[in-house]
């Protein structure tokens, strides 16, 4: 994990540590640089700070949840086309239109493969 902000960094934020090291080891293995969060409250602040390129967050996670990071970060001009990746367990319309209306760009179900995650980072990113 890299301590500087890079042009390839996301921050994956997610309260399941399991999780944060499945994913992180996928994205670095296609040639991102990763920093992680376990709250919303530091995913925010890590963004802010850092700066990634692309942000994951975890519908659900102490501090604040993924969809008010999202609102948050979709206030500040800076961030307004950031793309943004909710995860969660929820596959309900309800939450997935929440997610989708606070601006994410896109919404994926756990269980997920960490394959169709890397490639939707990738898509969403252009590359």
């Amino acid at each position: 994990m890299s301590d500087s902000a890079t042009d390839q960094l996301i921050l994956l934020a997610d309260d399941s540590i399991t999780t944060l090291t499945m994913v992180s080891a996928r994205l670095q293995r296609i040639g991102y640089d990763v920093v992680t969060a376990t709250r919303g409250d530091d995913a925010l602040a890590l963004t802010l700070e850092r700066r990634p390129l692309l942000v994951v967050l975890d519908l659900e996670m102490p501090g604040m949840d993924g969809i008010e990071v999202t609102r948050t970060l979709r206030e500040d001009p800076s961030f307004a086309s950031m793309p943004i990746i909710l995860l969660t367990s929820h596959s309900d319309d309800e939450h997935t239109k929440a997610g989708l209306a606070a601006g994410a760009n896109a919404y994926i179900v756990k269980p997920f493969s960490p394959q169709d995650l890397a490639t939707q980072v990738d898509q969403l990113l252009g590359r």
